[in-house]
């Protein structure tokens, strides 16, 4: 098990804004020559109005603080990062609940079903990696966690790998809903990935953090 940290480098940033920086000394030394420049070659019958000056040393001012504004919310925002992965160091190894494939190596898996209120009936439909319909199993019409123990008729384990969980709930024998089931799933990894928290479950799916509805210590 591991953290994966590809959070930006803060030395990174720090060199970025220091490139940032450099760039924005450079081009004030080269506006103020300009400047030079162009006050030495006016028409003297016509000078420049001072006030253009100003406004012109204003306007490159404006736009050096919006540039190292930016730099420092990029420095913020890596900091942030970085930080929240930290954070989330220690949902390795627990278990998280999410609509995902759940994979199967064995053990029995946690299915947490939720059937509206107005189901007369559930039943829950496995499928494997490739989509095919494996097993149907009828189940409580409650929220009550059920045991996926893994297993065909005659008692045969199912092979390992990925599977997915559909609830179908139904009243007076019409279908109410379809819905993908939650399953809990062991954190193997964090990973930060375009500005969010990825989690790796095992078998390697990736879900978000806001899709975990529920965590909890990996049974002994």
């Amino acid at each position: 098990m591991e953290i994966v940290t590809s959070t930006p480098n803060p030395n990174a940033t720090t060199a970025s804004s220091s490139a940032s920086t450099g760039t924005i000394s450079s081009d004030f030394d080269t506006f103020l020559r300009m400047l030079t420049v162009q006050m030495q070659n006016q028409d003297p019958l016509n000078p420049v109005d001072s006030a253009d000056y100003a406004t012109q040393l204003a306007t490159f001012s404006g736009v050096e603080q919006a540039v190292l504004t930016n730099d420092l919310l990029k420095a913020l925002t890596s900091q942030m990062s970085a930080g929240g992965l930290a954070d989330m160091a220690a949902w390795v190894g627990k278990e998280a609940r999410a609509a995902t494939p759940a994979y199967f190596d064995g053990e029995p898996i946690t299915l947490s079903p939720n059937p509206p209120v107005l189901a007369d009936t559930a039943e829950i439909v496995v499928r494997n990696e490739s989509g095919v319909e494996v097993q149907r199993l009828s189940v409580p019409v409650s929220a009550d966690p059920v045991e996926w123990a893994g297993v065909g008729p005659g008692g045969v384990p199912f092979p390992e790998g990925q599977y997915t969980f559909e609830l179908i709930s139904s009243s007076d024998d019409e279908v109410l809903t379809e819905d993908p089931v939650e399953v809990y799933s062991t954190v193997t990894e964090v990973r930060a990935q375009d500005g969010q928290t990825i989690l790796i479950l095992e078998g390697g799916a990736a879900i978000s953090t806001d899709q975990v509805s529920a965590l909890r210590d990996p049974a002994a």
